[in-house]
């Protein structure tokens, strides 16, 4: 199976902080949705900033390993220059232009496309999202949380990448809201063949979404492999699945916030 995402023993550093990220090794398979899990702290965020070319602009920097999408190395590229190779973010707090409307957001992310493709891709996100429709014309700043994850999801999968990178898709969502985006991000991968990396905090639902999981632990890959089999494994059915189910969503291993440089 051939790869999209392939990242080689990473390592990154923040000014005075030390490693945030030590030796990371990860892979995102054609058409495979991989889940990142890890708690606060872990480097999850950190990663993704490496491989969306927006790790500069956070202080941190890469002193080894390297980063290829489809085989070609893209490490130190500006994200502008892995849009247009088929790279698409939704940031953690998805991070909407709130003085546009839903339908200016939506142009913001086909902003690369042809203009004869422009209506086409965006019919096909109102299609996927029918509730940005009714409200295509409003504010995004005035639409519900639910809604604004939509559209952020939206405006990163109007120009159909190849790697659609989701950084905490449920924080401060409804769990119904959650299981109904995730659905439709299911369609997305089967519809369109896109390939995703997941960063959750619901280890739960992020295991039974994915084919594919990583654990990430103080900068390092502690755990990795089918989703049904790390999700069986003793050490995450304590840390992650246990304590949700009694009830210790807020303990250490269930991260509800990423942290904010490492």
């Amino acid at each position: 199976m051939n790869t999209v995402l392939e990242v080689k023993d990473l390592s990154v550093a923040y000014a005075r902080k030390g490693l945030a990220l030590d030796g990371v090794c990860l892979a995102v398979p054609q058409g495979s949705i991989v889940a990142l899990l890890g708690a606060n702290g872990a480097g999850k965020t950190t990663l993704i900033r490496a491989i969306s070319g927006l790790l500069s602009l956070h202080g941190g920097e890469v002193v080894a390993g390297d980063v290829l999408m489809q085989g070609q190395p893209v490490l130190g590229l500006p994200s502008h220059r892995l849009v247009r190779m088929g790279m698409a973010q939704v940031p953690e707090g998805r991070l909407v232009f709130k003085q546009l409307s839903v339908e200016e957001n939506l142009e913001v992310g086909a902003a690369i496309l042809p203009r004869s493709a422009v209506r086409e891709r965006m019919d096909a996100v109102y299609q996927l999202f029918p509730r940005l429709l009714e409200r295509r014309k409003q504010a995004a700043g005035w639409l519900s949380g639910g809604e604004q994850q939509m559209l952020a999801l939206g405006r990163a999968l109007v120009a159909r990448p190849h790697l659609l990178l989701v950084d905490e898709l449920s924080l401060g969502l409804a769990p119904l809201i959650v299981e109904a985006i995730y659905k439709q991000l299911r369609v997305v991968g089967e519809t369109l063949g896109t390939s995703m990396l997941i960063v959750e905090q619901n280890a739960k639902l992020a295991l039974e979404f994915a084919a594919t999981a990583y654990v990430l632990e103080r900068g390092r890959i502690v755990l990795s492999g089918p989703a049904a089999e790390v999700a069986a494994s003793k050490a995450i059915h304590e840390s992650y699945l246990g304590a949700r189910r009694e009830g210790a969503g807020k303990g250490r291993a269930v991260a509800v916030n990423e942290e904010s440089n490492a």
